[in-house]
């Protein structure tokens, strides 16, 4: 009988529940991301996964994947520690790193190659933040206007950046900014405090008057960068979570190996064309009858070549 009582008490007299009660039926943002990397990581690339895991406090950074074959071990690890996006970082050869961003299970999979990377570190600069604060996301408008695998990425971007209100380890406060600009082809990732400061459009007043509030005064707002940044470009997109059919794939992305390759192969032709340079000269100089060592004098009656031939 109790809860029956109780049932009937929290529902108005029309039979509609409290405004109390709607607002806790609002559906919440529930977004988790996962960040984790491969082995053969560099102290660059771990120092950039600590950075992202300080901005984002909904994120959860796991040990490193043994595996970068097998990358569909991933979704039964992100359904293990509850996260519904997953960021991972894959190092190639000590030097190149991709990143795979996914929303498991279903999908989409976006890889991107990470360039021009430097953190919060090495960059040193003066602006900072709260931690555990959200982060407001700033798109440039080639996202809206490009092709649908531009939104596509948007997406995934925002779900996997964008910090939801009230969630894990969130603070109640947005006094940052993560730009993410389209400029050829790639993504040019950048994070700005937001700084304010009080002014005033009146006369500057002496120091040693106080202050007083009045209607013409303005806040000025300014934005301070503090890292990290990088730049990301879109190789392949895939329909499900680590697989699946390709729905996009980049054809003017040239892989990091194929421009070292051509720099080798061009470095290697220089030497072959030298290489023959020289060997014609001795040829043409055997074939005038001059020693090839030194210079144009002739074989004389009395040298090696004459006496023991």
């Amino acid at each position: 009988m109790a809860s029956v009582y109780k049932s009937i008490s929290k529902k108005k007299p029309n039979g509609q529940p409290r405004d109390e009660d709607a607002a806790n039926l609002k559906p919440k943002n529930r977004q988790r991301l996962l960040i984790l990397s491969s082995r053969g990581v560099t102290f660059r690339h771990r120092h950039l996964l600590t950075d992202l895991h300080n901005l984002l406090p909904h994120s959860r950074k796991d040990a490193k994947l043994d595996t970068k074959t097998h990358l569909t071990q991933l979704n039964e690890l992100a359904d293990l520690y509850n996260c519904n996006n997953i960021a991972f970082f894959e190092a190639r050869k000590g030097q190149d790193l991709y990143m795979w961003l996914s929303k498991p299970p279903n999908g989409p999979t976006v890889k991107l190659h990470v360039q021009n990377l430097h953190t919060m570190e090495e960059l040193n600069f003066t602006g900072n933040c709260l931690k555990g604060s959200r982060p407001v996301l700033s798109f440039d408008r080639s996202f809206e206007e490009g092709g649908a695998y531009l939104r596509v990425l948007r997406g995934l971007l925002e779900q996997a950046f964008g910090v939801p209100q009230g969630g894990r380890k969130t603070k109640p406060f947005v006094d940052h900014v993560m730009s993410f600009t389209l400029v050829g082809g790639k993504v040019w990732v950048r994070v700005y405090q937001i700084s304010e400061t009080e002014g005033s459009n009146s006369d500057k007043i002496a120091d040693d008057t106080p202050k007083i509030p009045s209607s013409d005064s303005t806040t000025n707002l300014s934005l301070i960068e503090i890292g990290p940044r990088f730049v990301l470009t879109p190789i392949v997109m895939l329909e499900g979570s680590f697989g699946g059919p390709v729905i996009y794939e980049n054809k003017e992305f040239v892989s990091p190996n194929q421009v070292r390759a051509d720099v080798r192969r061009q470095k290697a032709g220089r030497y072959n064309r030298r290489a023959e340079g020289t060997l014609e000269r001795k040829v043409k100089r055997r074939d005038l009858g001059l020693r090839t060592g030194e210079g144009e004098r002739r074989v004389g009656e009395l040298d090696e070549r004459r006496l023991f031939a």
